[in-house]
């Protein structure tokens, strides 16, 4: 009887922990279908406002996805994809810098979504009274202004280089002369002249409106091309669908309105 009780004893207890074991396997799994999935998005730093207020009405939308942005100038973010940072979709605020990830990205994911216009801004009151590029080319040429842009691995430092080479204005001679001074992205930039630490500078047009400042001149195409913004997503990325869903909510009617509320043009 004794050795009938311990095999039944020793059943009872296997079974037991076998019923714990299965609840514990269900309910890890129940938890892990319960987390979220997490969206990591590179992004230019001029879309900051409007990727925000997206990021936040999707979210709402689709509770069961959450999105984390790092904003700054397409170049640094660029070099961070490269260097292995985890990123699922990248958004650049020019094609130099998607080209450059060709190997990276999906292809069949990208596209331009957005288009953006190149200003020339003043800070309050407009000290010098510059109302052109003509104007801040002839006081460039005086030496008497100081004029911020980007460096020249951020995309509105090279839209800036080529306004430069439209007027024939070296880059090398002003900076010697010392009326440039730099940003690391276009936020730094917009920054600088808010604080009217800087006679003028330029921008794009979203960034001055988003920052109450007065676009007094707005390049054209001839001066420094289109200014388009590719997206994509990752290839390494480890939720390609939820992935390619918020691309294709970055390109419906709802993102298009807050885009355009800021001045930007939708492509699609």
């Amino acid at each position: 009887m004794r050795k009938a009780a311990i095999v039944l004893l020793t059943a009872f207890v296997g079974a037991v922990l076998m019923t714990g074991c299965n609840r514990t396997a269900n309910v890890r799994q129940k938890d892990e279908a319960d987390e979220k999935k997490v969206l990591t998005v590179f992004a230019a730093a001029s879309l900051t406002e409007t990727l925000e207020q997206i990021g936040k009405e999707y979210e709402e939308a689709n509770p069961d996805t959450e999105i984390i942005f790092t904003f700054d100038s397409s170049g640094t973010l660029k070099t961070q994809i490269e260097e292995g940072a985890e990123c699922d979709i990248f958004i650049s605020a020019a094609q130099k810098q998607m080209d450059q990830l060709a190997d990276l990205i999906d292809p069949a994911t990208r596209h331009d979504i957005l288009e953006n216009k190149v200003c020339l801004v003043v800070p309050e009151g407009n000290p010098k009274s510059i109302t052109s590029y003509d104007d801040m080319v002839k006081h460039l040429g005086d030496k008497d202004i100081l004029l911020a842009m980007g460096n020249e691995d951020v995309p509105v430092g090279q839209y800036t280089q080529k306004i430069f080479e439209y007027f024939g204005l070296d880059e090398e001679t002003l900076a010697k002369d010392g009326v440039l001074t730099y940003g690391s992205n276009v936020k730094e930039v917009t920054t600088q002249v808010s604080e009217a630490a800087v006679d003028c500078g330029i921008v794009y047009s979203t960034d001055a409106f988003s920052a109450g400042l007065e676009a007094v001149d707005t390049a054209t195409e001839e001066m420094c091309g289109r200014v388009t913004y590719p997206v994509a997503v990752l290839k390494e990325t480890k939720h390609p669908e939820e992935a390619k869903a918020f691309l294709d909510y970055l390109d419906s009617d709802d993102s298009s309105a807050v885009f355009e509320s800021v001045g930007f043009t939708c492509l699609k």
